[in-house]
């Protein structure tokens, strides 16, 4: 089944069995995953940035946007409307998609992974997580790249509390750790 439909079936009323919804259109959902991507000391070369986007829409299978910098920092060297990164938004189907390749594949294949912080959700229920790598996605064939970069995922969700947020990605799949504090 796939976890569009699961979602919809049977993680709806789990949900709102377990955090008392008396209706359905109260239990969180995720609104978009973004991909994100930023180029750092590497944001004047060509090639490198070839290398990202390339490696960007073989994982979303989107083309990402160019993200400009919105003041200048002296500092880093960087001027505003200078292209510093590049993101994708998916939404609908495809952010689905992503996300059931991103539990069931992608986790998997991280290197020494022992499971996500509960600490990466923030107040309202929303998650970021960031790879070291981007070789860990099924896409990437280690012999092909030229380079090797981080990127970060944000999922976006409609919970209201950490708790809620936490609810919804543990009925999806995603691997969390119990934090020692």
């Amino acid at each position: 089944m796939r976890l569009k439909e699961k979602y919809q079936k049977e993680i709806v009323k789990q949900l709102k069995e377990k955090i008392g919804y008396k209706n359905n259109m109260l239990v969180p959902r995720l609104t978009k995953v973004v991909l994100n991507v930023g180029f750092g000391a590497h944001s004047k070369e060509k090639e490198y940035i070839a290398s990202v986007v390339k490696g960007l829409t073989s994982i979303s299978g989107q083309k990402p946007v160019m993200t400009l910098a919105k003041q200048s920092v002296s500092a880093f060297k960087i001027r505003e409307g200078m292209v510093i990164g590049a993101k994708v938004t998916l939404r609908g189907n495809m952010m689905y998609d992503f996300i059931e390749k991103l539990v069931g594949i992608t986790f998997p294949r991280v290197r020494d992974f022992r499971g996500i912080s509960e600490n990466g959700l923030d107040n309202k229920g929303n998650m970021t997580i960031g790879f070291k790598e981007h070789v860990a996605f099924p896409e990437i064939r280690v012999e092909d790249i030229d380079n090797i970069y981080g990127l970060e995922v944000c999922l976006s969700t409609t919970a209201k509390t950490k708790e809620e947020g936490l609810e919804l990605f543990r009925a999806f799949g995603f691997p969390f750790k119990k934090d020692s504090k």
